[in-house]
């Protein structure tokens, strides 16, 4: 008997060792270390990849704004449309954090790439359904073109790129392409009485590249894009 309860005193206290140590290394010393590598090499992606305006954080490079005007109740928000606009964000809901963004939700459409589409091809808007992915690119398309058609320059169907009427896989895609972009430009201008090669300007000094030279395509980043255009407009 008396041995048995050594043995068991025994295994427990090793046990309970093991757990203290486990702790200290796994709990304490491993995240110390992990935080203080990623903050002294990757400092900026560690925090969030942050944004500043003004000292003021406003957003993160990795995740997409909408620029909206302000709503009331149950309005479908309208875009702002002195600012780039980034991609559509459909299926993503609103939240009750912040009524300006759709950021508290993630995700896709959930919609296939020909649903609601006749033969492979999206009927004109008055003969689709809403629920339809063929009626929201068609709505979008139509928006774009509506809302970038300004006196002396006029944005033709064939003009409008796929990210500039479809939602990313996760709906918070930061970036636009150069193109979506380069059809803003004017409209952009218009809005905030600032010359169209000055606007232009901006777009092209905020393009990047393909990572590496050959990866992915050229994207514009909408949030530092509009950050540049609001400083741009107090100097004028």
């Amino acid at each position: 008997m008396n041995n048995s309860v050594t043995n068991t005193a025994r295994l427990l206290w090793a046990g309970l060792r093991a757990l203290l140590v486990l702790t200290v290394v796994t709990g304490v010393i491993y995240p110390l270390a992990i935080t203080g590598v990623a903050q002294g090499l990757f400092n900026d992606k560690a925090n969030g990849s942050e944004i500043k305006s003004n000292g003021q954080v406003v957003g993160s490079s990795l995740i997409g704004q909408a620029y909206n005007l302000p709503v009331k109740d149950d309005e479908t928000p309208e875009p702002d449309l002195k600012w780039f606009q980034g991609r559509p964000q459909n299926g993503l809901g609103t939240n009750s954090v912040n009524t300006q963004y759709s950021l508290i939700l993630s995700g896709a459409t959930n919609r296939s790439g020909d649903n609601g589409a006749v033969d492979g091809v999206c009927p004109p808007l008055g003969k689709v359904e809403a629920s339809t992915l063929c009626y929201w690119v068609e709505s979008a398309k139509a928006a774009v073109i509506k809302d970038n058609s300004v006196p002396g320059y006029t944005v033709k169907a064939s003009d409008v790129p796929a990210d500039a009427v479809t939602s990313s896989g996760s709906g918070l895609d930061p970036a636009i392409s150069p193109d979506y972009a380069d059809i803003q430009v004017h409209r952009v201008a218009e809005k905030n009485n600032l010359p169209v090669a000055e606007v232009q300007k901006l777009v092209d000094e905020h393009t990047d590249g393909r990572t590496l030279g050959f990866i992915g395509e050229p994207t514009v980043n909408v949030l530092e894009l509009n950050i540049a255009l609001k400083e741009l407009v107090a100097k004028n």
